[in-house]
């Protein structure tokens, strides 16, 4: 992959509605080895969100998070399921580097904007 990352304007980032969710339920997805399902709770509406995050997490580490996540993402199918979000997560330089989630602290109000 390489270092070289786009520049954008300030009124392109504007355009990504970063939220705080709390991972309800999550579960591996069946014949993926790489994909967690979620239920996520933004406050205002609960999603399905799909993160290729299972090499790294055990669905019940995951439930009660509070994450920050991509709100406006457009739907995508994996593995014949709809995702409706991306939940963040910080990488390492190194491939493999387990991926952290970018979390909030607990009282942090569901559906509250991240920027």
């Amino acid at each position: 992959m390489s270092d070289e990352v786009a520049v954008i304007e300030f009124p392109t980032f504007l355009q990504v509605d970063l939220r705080v969710a709390k991972i309800m339920t999550c579960e591996r997805v069946p014949k993926s080895k790489k994909l967690l399902r979620m239920d996520v709770d933004l406050g205002f509406e609960t999603r399905q969100i799909l993160a290729g995050l299972a090499p790294w997490y055990l669905p019940e580490e995951m439930v009660g998070r509070r994450v920050v996540v991509v709100a406006n993402l457009a739907p995508a199918k994996l593995m014949g399921l709809e995702s409706n979000g991306m939940v963040l997560a910080a990488t390492g330089a190194n491939e493999g580097a387990v991926p952290v989630l970018v979390t909030v602290p607990e009282g942090t109000p569901l559906g509250a904007k991240v920027s």
